[in-house]
């Protein structure tokens, strides 16, 4: 066999394992569990605080705080907006909100600037934090600036923790995919991240896989407390998985999955502003290790873009063999996707595209790597982190 036939060969037995045997991290079933098992009695629901960092929201805030502050809680619950810096009246125009639509409590704060060896997003959670424990609530809601709620949402995500015995319940909201190269990327994103972190995986207590989404993040006060959140983990860029590690070190029980109700309305219209998203931290999530960046380039190289080049080069003559394995391949892999693609609710001819965007992802994570070797770091909303930590186990 010839070296283009065994690395055709090679990329089809590896998407093999990949749909088999890497959780099923294809499948788009892990949504939120029913709680009813532990449904409180009338008048015994759980307080909750609702922290939410923001900075330079006013965009999306009027399509978000509302929702929140709409929040159909039979318990008590309030809204904590921490206003981190903001230069676009962000903290006032979220009291013109509240004052306009009224609902759940709010209290707008600004904590300053980041103190030393801290983001900026963990600060501002640090800071909702602590006014939120003055008011001694049983869970915290964490959720960003861009995320809207369904007017159930809050109760849904208690009655899941409640019922199954969660310290930490995580939601992927739905991102927004209205503009071009956002059907294209963003549908792909969350594919990617539940390869690397399958939702099975997460949410089996006897394996050691954590990970969170930090748009929407219910997490009980005990055991933020316990695995002393933020503190343990005040350095990481990528900090959801960061806080999923720290609580389920702690001993905690956590749970991920795909939102149904819960979405993310901020824009990403342009290539540009998808590339900044996802470079910013590409190189983090790979713990800045110029050998590790090889390899994961090599492995997309392999999985993603070696598929449609064989397809194409057995065409063109290379040999059947090689084109066979290579067209099994892709096959195997737009298969894969299209599950996402439905949740989405996105066309299933796009699919065959997917080794397109991987090379986008691929571009996108060299390029994260340059930015750290120029000293920008992870740059985002006019701040930058020179050498960033990735998540790690505290």
């Amino acid at each position: 066999m010839s070296v283009v036939v065994w690395i055709s060969v090679v990329s089809l037995a590896v998407w093999c394992w990949l749909l088999l045997g890497q959780g099923f991290f294809w499948r788009t079933d892990q949504r939120l569990p029913s709680g009813a098992r532990g449904l409180p009695a009338p008048g015994q629901w759980p307080s909750v605080a609702v922290v939410v960092p923001a900075r330079d929201e006013a965009e999306v805030l009027p399509s978000s705080l509302p929702s929140l502050l709409a929040q159909e809680y039979p318990g008590r619950a309030e809204v904590f907006l921490v206003d981190d810096g903001s230069s676009d009246g962000t903290g006032e125009l979220a009291r013109e909100l509240s004052e306009r639509d009224g609902g759940l409590p709010l209290t707008v704060s600004s904590p300053g600037e980041p103190g030393p060896g801290w983001t900026g997003k963990l600060w501002a959670v640090r800071h909702g934090i602590a006014l939120a424990r003055g008011h001694n609530p049983d869970y915290l809601l964490l959720t960003d600036a861009d995320i809207a709620h369904e007017p159930d949402s809050l109760r849904t995500l208690v009655e899941a923790a409640r019922g199954g015995g969660y310290d930490m319940v995580s939601q992927m909201a739905r991102l927004r995919v209205a503009s071009l190269w956002e059907k294209l990327v963003v549908p792909a994103f969350v594919y990617f991240f539940s390869q690397l972190y399958p939702f099975r995986w997460v949410n089996n207590p006897s394996l050691r896989t954590a990970a969170a989404a930090g748009g929407c993040v219910l997490l009980r006060t005990e055991a933020a407390e316990r695995a002393r959140v933020p503190e343990s983990i005040r350095q990481a860029v990528i900090d959801d998985v960061s806080l999923a590690r720290a609580v389920q070190a702690s001993g905690g029980r956590i749970w991920l999955g795909l939102a149904e109700r819960v979405d993310s309305v901020r824009p990403y219209p342009r290539l540009a502003d998808l590339w900044k998203m996802v470079s910013r931290s590409a190189y983090a999530q790979l713990r800045h290790n110029p050998l590790v960046l090889f390899g994961t380039v090599a492995g997309l190289a392999l999985i993603y873009l070696v598929p449609p080049a064989m397809t194409i080069a057995g065409l063109a003559g290379a040999g059947a063999w090689a084109g066979w394995a290579g067209a099994a391949a892709w096959a195997v892999m737009t298969g894969s996707y299209l599950p996402m693609l439905r949740y989405y609710r996105e066309p299933l001819w796009t699919a065959p595209l997917l080794p397109f965007t991987a090379l986008l992802y691929l571009l996108m994570t060299v390029d994260s790597a340059v930015q750290h070797y120029r000293g920008r770091g992870a740059a985002w909303k006019g701040r930058t982190y020179a050498r960033p930590e990735a998540a790690q186990e505290p």
